[in-house]
């Protein structure tokens, strides 16, 4: 998020994209759904405010270079320099296509070394490598610059996240001092109604809190709140130090199986702003939803 809040940006670099349509095909037509991951792979760009950009192509295993401190994805990559994540962004939007280029660095505080498994057999992991970062955004097109603070994480899994999980929700809130995040996953076999009913249920709970030098503590956050749907009766819920203590400020992305907002509320004795997702695994493996997924994630070989 920007300094002042009016600009938020979201990257995602997929080698074997969980969200792709392309890559759940071929896992249904290959022997033992093994499919090669690196036939599948995406850099996720979305713009929010003004103005607005999406981009989510896929790409090939021929597109794809990555050493231990680069990977390249057709004409965008990520850098790491040892003190810096340079992220060079080159990319088409849709629905409407448009050039979306410009370079983004991602200055962590501290890196965290953690790792956390989000199923009992360990793989599913999030790695929250840099909680605390300031951002540098320099967009040619369109022309946009801005500085603010974000976020740095990894997840890898063995598995489709569709077998694995029902749902989640997820958050991260800057602090006074560093960041707060919250993860909430119900794993598969066990969700009650609508995924809402969570008493009893094999669910995966985190709160965890984030210095800028890097430590991580478990914390305390009591009350769980619902969120109001969204347009396409997308449920969302989070935590906070109040049963009324959080509300959507903005809803950024509005799916039939994701939404990303922005929270504002009480959370940890203080008042901050959160950035949060809900995912429904349920809607993603959907025949309908994955019909609809290639018209925002277009494939090139």
């Amino acid at each position: 998020m920007s300094e002042d809040g009016r600009h938020g940006l979201t990257i995602i670099a997929f080698v074997g994209s969980v969200f792709s349509p392309y890559y759940a095909w071929a896992r249904r037509r290959a022997p033992g759904g093994a499919a090669d991951p690196h036939d599948h792979c995406a850099i996720n760009v979305a713009l929010y405010g003004e103005p607005r950009r999406w981009a989510m192509t896929e790409r090939g295993r021929g597109k794809l270079f990555r050493d231990r401190t680069n990977l390249k994805i057709g004409p965008s990559a990520l850098a790491w320099d040892g003190e810096t994540l340079v992220i060079t962004i080159d990319e088409t939007t849709v629905p409407v296509p448009s050039r979306l280029a410009g370079t983004v660095r991602v200055r962590p505080a501290a890196l965290t070394g953690a790792s956390f498994a989000l199923d009992d057999a360990g793989l599913h992991q999030w790695r929250p490598i840099a909680p605390c970062s300031d951002v540098e955004v320099e967009f040619s097109r369109p022309a946009l610059a801005w500085r603010g603070h974000g976020y740095l994480d990894s997840n890898r899994g063995e598995t489709p996240l569709e077998t694995a999980f029902v749902r989640w929700d997820w958050s991260r809130a800057a602090l006074a001092d560093g960041a707060a995040v919250l993860y909430h996953a119900i794993r598969r076999g066990a969700a009650g109604p609508a995924g809402r009913d969570h008493d009893g249920v094999d669910e995966r709970a985190l709160a965890l809190r984030f210095d800028r030098a890097g430590t991580v503590t478990p914390v305390e956050v009591p009350h769980r709140v619902m969120l109001p749907d969204t347009l396409w009766r997308m449920p969302r819920e989070t935590r906070s130090d109040r049963p009324d203590g959080m509300r959507v400020a903005a809803t950024f992305e509005d799916s039939p199986f994701y939404t990303r907002s922005l929270l504002t509320g009480s959370l940890l004795g203080e008042e901050v702003s959160a950035v949060h997702e809900s995912l429904s695994l349920d809607r993603f493996a959907a025949p309908w939803v994955q019909a609809m997924l290639p018209f925002r994630m277009p494939r090139l070989r």
